[in-house]
């Protein structure tokens, strides 16, 4: 298992200490390249049950995160809200999603975010 990026993983904890939820960031992780804001994990759970709790086929899923999060050591993941995968010109979905990557599972990263233009 390779060892996390301890750069990254300070950046993750500074998120997860609620200091701040401006940070923007773009990873590669398996090859996809993920680019957003990130957001302390609580918070991130609290949007996706909001999410699946208005869905009337997904609701019944929005329990399994409402569980707390568990805070042994430093954080393990990412938590990204108004996120795209860049793919191409385009960024999907272009609204923006959720996602949580593994900090072990980032091949490379910088700080920011990109969107294409047309120009």
């Amino acid at each position: 298992m390779p060892k996390p990026d301890e750069l990254i993983t300070d950046i993750a904890a500074l998120v997860e200490s609620g200091q701040s939820s401006q940070m923007s960031l773009t990873v590669v992780t398996g090859g996809a390249v993920i680019t957003g804001r990130l957001a302390p994990e609580a918070v991130w759970r609290q949007r996706v049950s909001e999410v699946l709790t208005d869905s009337a086929r997904l609701n019944a899923f929005s329990t399994v995160f409402d569980t707390p999060a568990k805070k042994d050591g430093p954080p393990t993941h990412l938590h990204f809200h108004v996120a795209r995968i860049l793919q191409g010109t385009v960024g999907i979905p272009e609204t923006g999603g959720m996602y949580r990557v593994a900090i072990e599972d980032v091949s490379a990263w910088t700080v920011g975010d990109f969107s294409y233009s047309e120009h």
